[in-house]
């Protein structure tokens, strides 16, 4: 395989130093990677919940092979092959009404701001404490983490934010600006916070009585990560538009919003140049496929995983999955890298585990005792 021998050196010179890596990862297969330096791991982060068929899935890298040698990009100019497919699809697993299709989860967050913006003419939202919605602009006035949001002040839109699980503060916060309220069914860079049953339909009832839309953010848990094609189906309610990227596309860039009947952009009102293109379309849709496959699994798999980590403070939404650590979090990460298994760090010293959807239960079994064993020593 062809890369940089000194890629440490070269980004160290010429890239940003905007994130902290510690491998180069340079070939994938199912659930297990291999570094620049040829050792293999077990990758329960799958690109932080973005891999859900597996690395190098034969049936995307066909339907990737198979359109790139056709038609890379056509622009949205004209109809863009396996794009209307997709969509039709995307309506009938969300039960909503028309799709708009993004290169990313921050892209279709703003997307997702911009449709409640102009259709119902107001310009203020609600979001939660411990929220991610992106980076860009918008998506990030949104994000409540003050160590990334306040350095980009003044933001817009404005956006109050309230406790996560509480619908009664939504309730409060709700004024005539609101146009409205963003959440993330299960929070996922907060550590997969799960909030408490209910509070999705309770939301949903105040958002009716106050005509504000509800925007769930499922950018991590759409595409049957927590055992649903979207994790708003477990609570039987439907929002007003709803966001995904992540696991759409198995690691293609690839967002989409869907909005209920009624909330959809005019001509001109909304556009991009790349987003649902021939390639990601047909990346999404090989996706989709592998997805339908596994999907009867995932609650099961999710099940393993808390029954074999029982000992720990752990916290499961089918294959969305957190454990507190504390401030050893980094160590415990540490501890199962250098036994081959990859884990995440999100906040608040919670190890997020999101791997592919296509896990084994003798992969599950593997990864377990490896960070099970890595608790045990650091804490």
């Amino acid at each position: 395989m062809n890369y940089e021998k000194n890629y440490r050196e070269l980004e160290s010179t010429y890239y940003m130093p905007a994130f902290s890596r510690d491998l180069m990862l340079v070939k994938g297969s199912g659930c297990n990677v291999t570094d620049a330096e040829g050792k293999t791991y077990l990758d329960l982060v799958a690109g932080i919940a973005v891999c859900s068929s597996g690395h190098c899935h034969p049936k995307v890298v066909q339907a990737i092979q198979k359109q790139a040698a056709e038609l890379i990009h056509c622009s949205n100019l004209y109809y863009v092959p396996h794009q209307g497919t997709l969509a039709k699809r995307l309506v009938e697993y969300s039960g909503l009404k028309k799709a708009f299709f993004s290169n990313s989860g921050a892209e279709a967050n703003e997307g997702a701001i911009k449709l409640a913006r102009i259709r119902t003419g107001k310009t203020e939202f609600i979001a939660c404490e411990d929220g991610f919605h992106g980076r860009t602009m918008a998506s990030l006035a949104c994000t409540h983490k003050p160590a990334i949001r306040e350095p980009f002040l003044p933001l817009n839109p404005r956006c109050s934010f309230v406790p996560y699980g509480d619908a009664e503060a939504i309730r409060k916060a709700i004024n005539k600006d609101t146009a409205g309220v963003i959440i993330e069914p299960v929070q996922g860079e907060a550590g997969v916070i799960i909030p408490p049953e209910g509070y999705l339909r309770e939301v949903r009832e105040i958002c009716d009585e106050k005509d504000v839309l509800l925007i769930l953010d499922e950018v991590q848990t759409g595409i049957g990560r927590t055992g649903k094609w979207f994790a708003y189906q477990h609570e039987k309610i439907q929002p007003d538009i709803v966001s995904l990227a992540k696991g759409i596309a198995s690691g293609f860039p690839m967002g989409a919003i869907i909005a209920r009947d009624g909330l959809e952009f005019s001509k001109s009102e909304h556009g991009s140049t790349f987003a649902g293109g021939p390639v990601a379309c047909a990346a999404a849709i090989a996706t989709l496929d592998v997805v339908e496959e596994v999907l009867p699994s995932v609650a099961d798999k999710g099940a393993r995983i808390k029954k074999t980590l029982s000992a720990h403070d752990t916290r499961v939404a089918g294959l969305m999955v957190g454990v507190t650590i504390g401030d050893s979090c980094s160590k415990v990460q540490q501890a199962c890298m250098e036994k081959g298994v990859l884990v995440n760090c999100a906040a608040h010293g919670n190890i997020r585990l999101v791997p592919p959807l296509v896990i084994s239960p003798e992969e599950i079994d593997r990864g377990c005792e490896v960070i099970d064993a890595a608790i045990r020593s650091v804490c």
